[in-house]
């Protein structure tokens, strides 16, 4: 079973940055796609960033130019650094990796993110 953990949410004012980590209990090289969703309350889940194996990314417009998504190999681990963060930034923020094989999506626990105006 695959585990993924997240790490580095909390509470940050407006306009100030987080850093989220995403531990993955295997070797990602065995992952293909990596991701960030974030879903705020009454709200839809939402793909933030992704990021394949080739280093091929993407993001969604609203975060695009503050947000970086960037994986480490050596440390099975996915990255989402946020900076310039708004109010509107406020979730609660999972993890998710697809199976290269399978196709199996896993996903992690989440960790909240509220930012302060």
């Amino acid at each position: 079973q695959v585990q993924l953990v997240e790490s580095g949410g909390g509470l940050v004012q407006a306009g100030g940055s987080l850093r989220l980590s995403c531990a993955a209990s295997i070797n990602i090289f065995s992952l293909n796609t990596m991701a960030w969703y974030r879903q705020a309350p009454g709200k839809q889940r939402e793909l933030v960033a992704a990021i394949i194996s080739g280093g091929t990314t993407n993001y969604e417009d609203s975060v695009k130019g503050r947000f970086t998504i960037s994986r480490d190999n050596a440390k099975n681990t996915v990255y989402l650094q946020m900076n310039s963060l708004k109010p509107e930034d406020t979730a609660v923020y999972y993890c998710s990796a697809k199976n290269r094989i399978t196709a199996f999506v896993y996903w992690g626990q989440g960790t909240q993110v509220t930012v302060s105006s």
